[in-house]
């Protein structure tokens, strides 16, 4: 039996195995959504003839542009072709706006974006402590209206960031020369990371028009703890992918590497807020002179105690203390360096007389201290300060003063803060410390499914890459299942076999065969025990006797 059971058991672990990804496809077929299905399809048709001209060796991942109809996108820079990138990309000839020597020299290259994905293309600012400036248009103009704006790109910090940013602007229409960007030029959005020091940013601004009198004010996000979850973007030396996408329902979210870090309203997570109060404080009225907004005053019938001594200092000498018994008195604490040298550019008349620096006294590091001893100050227990009445309550208190309240008149309420400057450029205006920023991928649509699938097939491989690089062995079974979930059904079975085979080794015990030498032994040795049975239960011929004696006395 126990052969056949396990014969059984691995030809039905066999069969399940091999029909677990063919059951997983009949029963769960693909819910992707038809617009990333229908992008897919084109993507796939118009680069089969590609893939094959890409020449990848074992450690490339493979890497296609993705192929995107204009009519899906406002701006989609890959920056794939040098050409292309050099036709449509300016770099700003102009200075700040506040000085004329801060002038936009700081150099940009064109980099592969991976050694691992040929073909695959970036532009990096290569100049440290420099400002950066460079724009391109979109392909029309993005007016905020009935469609979403999704704007995500991907930034890269190659050396860390110890101040400056890699934000992106979304430039106001119209925009006429690019070659003239500055710190000035209008924009609509301003959106991305932002650092110095330990001060980590994520910057989302825009620009609001005021419909009463037409003035433009720049509106913040408000800090939250979105900063807590930017600091491993500045030193993990991986791509990141940010996207911002505003509906015209006036709500807001933001996403890092595919994970939602934040979401809003326009309304109500911004400073100032779009909508200014209805009320404000009067700014004629004043305070009434017997207005008392004191809730408790000095007792008048307090009077200070006779002993009370405010001379009294709060620390005296302390007359016990003695000097200890190694403290060296007359060595002092610092000494010069004596291998100190004077520097070969020293001038006496400039710079003064040379004297060596100072360094503590090595004889002193070995006992209680040098130089002149004092005796160390404690508590004077004397000692009670300058003498106060005790407080009571005011019987005249009336609370804190506040101004009346008027009607605000700039008051408006702009119920569709959704509906900003249209946009017709971008532009990376930045001010950085560190080299070795890099951008890829950046893109303005009013689809989302555009933005996933493009994220799909460029962002992703790039994080895959880097995850091969650092994840274990646990992590990375753990992934590749989720890649392909009729594993954790190959998982599940194969669990389940070798629970089964468990049980038939251990559990499952066949009867044993016994020999006649065996069976006759064991015979002899139940005769022999039933016969001690017997004769335990029969008396013996004394104790028969005795009993006869006894009843016939």
């Amino acid at each position: 039996m126990k052969p056949l059971l396990r014969s059984n058991l691995v030809v039905l672990l066999i069969i399940l195995v091999f029909n677990s990804k063919f059951i997983y496809s009949k029963e769960n077929p693909s819910n992707a959504n038809p617009v990333e299905e229908e992008i897919e399809e084109e993507f796939d048709q118009s680069n089969e003839d590609k893939s094959d001209e890409v020449q990848l060796t074992d450690e490339d991942f493979v890497y296609i542009t993705p192929d995107v109809e204009p009519k899906n996108y406002y701006l989609f820079e890959h920056f794939d072709d040098e050409k292309q990138y050099l036709e449509r990309w300016f770099k700003s000839l102009a200075s700040k706006a506040d000085s004329k020597d801060f002038k936009y020299d700081g150099e940009w290259s064109y980099i592969n974006s991976h050694s691992k994905l040929k073909g695959d293309n970036a532009i990096m600012m290569n100049s440290k402590a420099k400002h950066h400036a460079i724009a391109t248009k979109l392909l029309r103009k993005f007016e905020f209206k009935r469609d979403p704006l999704v704007l995500q790109y991907e930034v890269k910090f190659s050396n860390g960031q110890e101040c400056g940013g890699a934000y992106i602007k979304l430039l106001s229409s119209p925009v006429k020369d690019l070659h003239k960007i500055n710190d000035v030029t209008p924009y609509t959005i301003m959106f991305g990371p932002d650092k110095c020091g330990n001060d980590h940013k994520l910057h989302f601004i825009f620009k609001h028009k005021n419909p009463k009198n037409g003035t433009i004010r720049e509106i913040h996000l408000k800090k939250s703890n979105v900063a807590n979850k930017l600091s491993e973007i500045f030193k993990d030396q991986r791509w990141h992918a940010f996207r911002l996408t505003i509906r015209p329902d006036n709500t807001y979210e933001i996403q890092l590497d595919k994970k939602v870090i934040a979401k809003g309203s326009l309304l109500e997570d911004f400073e100032p807020p779009v909508n200014p109060p209805k009320d404000i404080n009067d700014p004629n009225d004043k305070r009434p002179e017997d207005f008392d907004e004191r809730e408790k005053i000095p007792d008048p019938e307090d009077r200070k105690p006779d002993d009370w001594n405010e001379s009294e200092p709060r620390k005296i000498v302390d007359p016990n203390a003695k000097i200890p018994s190694d403290w060296l008195e007359n060595e002092p604490e610092l000494i010069p360096d004596e291998n100190a040298k004077m520097p070969s550019n020293w001038d006496n008349e400039i710079d003064g007389i040379w004297e060596a620096p100072l360094i503590n006294n090595p004889k002193c590091a070995k006992v209680s201290g040098c130089g002149k001893w004092r005796r160390p100050l404690i508590d004077n227990p004397k000692f009670k300060g300058k003498w106060k009445p005790r407080l009571i309550p005011n019987s005249n208190y009336k609370g804190p003063w506040q101004p009346r309240k008027i009607k605000n008149p700039d008051y408006y309420n702009d119920e569709f803060p959704f509906k900003m400057s249209s946009i017709d450029a971008v532009c990376f205006e930045l001010w950085t410390v560190s080299d070795g920023i890099a951008f890829d991928n950046i893109l303005i649509t009013d689809n989302v499914d555009v933005a996933n699938y493009i994220l799909d097939h460029t962002f992703q491989l790039k994080k895959e890459i880097s995850d091969a690089e650092t994840d274990n062995w646990f992590v990375k079974m753990i992934k590749e299942t989720n890649k392909k979930p009729y594993l954790w059904i190959v998982y599940l079975l194969v669990i389940a076999a070798l629970v089964l085979l468990f049980i038939g080794y251990c559990c499952v015990t066949p009867g044993r065969k016994v020999n006649k030498n065996e069976s006759s032994s064991k015979s002899d040795e139940d005769q022999n025990s039933n016969d001690d049975l017997k004769n335990d239960d029969q008396p013996t011929s004394s104790a028969r006797l005795r009993k006869t004696v006894k009843r016939a006395d």
